[in-house]
């Protein structure tokens, strides 16, 4: 898939996408917690072969999710304004991406996440020539995952995994030696439907 085509697929499809940028409460209620806001980006860079998604795997000293594949983002903080911005600052921190170097094109609907986050998934493209830079407090590595691979639904699997003694269903992707699951999964789930419908 190329540039061209994500675009006229992800503009066709009217997401319904809510461009005004407000601020933000730093907590959303529900009946049953309260969720903090996050967000991350989705970060689509051209390759010779075709758009990849570039995603980091999480250091394995953090207290959080350690050696997880996750996508660039956290948690929002006041100063941030939106969480566009917290997208764009946690992406600079974590890998070095530069604003000036990111063109968000739009976002997916959020997710709620079993640690108590409700994540807002901004889509964006990446000057082919960009700054990298790992955080290694952060990020261990990063990796480039094939957008066209994430589009086929036959490499997504449900399992039934068990973590902090809760049994939970999730959506994973293997991918060479690398288990995409969770949120990132889901996350990228949600892009395949939306993209795929």
């Amino acid at each position: 898939m190329n540039k061209e085509k994500f675009l006229n697929q992800y503009l066709f499809k009217n997401l319904n996408l809510d461009n005004k940028l407000d601020n933000i409460n730093n907590t959303l209620h529900t009946k049953h917690k309260i969720l903090n806001n996050a967000a991350v980006l989705i970060p689509i860079v051209k390759r010779q072969r075709g758009l990849t998604i570039i995603l980091t795997e999480r250091a394995l000293h953090l207290r959080h999710h350690p050696g997880q594949i996750s996508f660039p983002g956290g948690k929002y903080e006041q100063h941030d304004n939106n969480l566009m911005n917290t997208a764009l600052r946690e992406t600079q921190e974590e890998i070095g991406i530069l604003e000036t170097e990111i063109t968000i094109i739009g976002k997916l609907t959020p997710i709620t996440t079993n640690s108590g986050f409700l994540v807002t998934p901004f889509i964006a493209f990446i000057e082919e020539e960009h700054t990298i830079k790992i955080d290694e407090q952060e990020v261990r590595r990063i990796l480039e995952v094939p957008v066209n691979f994430l589009l086929d639904e036959h490499n997504f699997y449900l399992h039934t995994l068990i973590a902090n003694k809760h049994r939970r269903v999730t959506y994973c992707i293997p991918y060479k030696n690398n288990f995409i699951w969770g949120a990132t999964a889901q996350i990228l789930k949600n892009l395949q439907l939306q993209l795929m419908c």
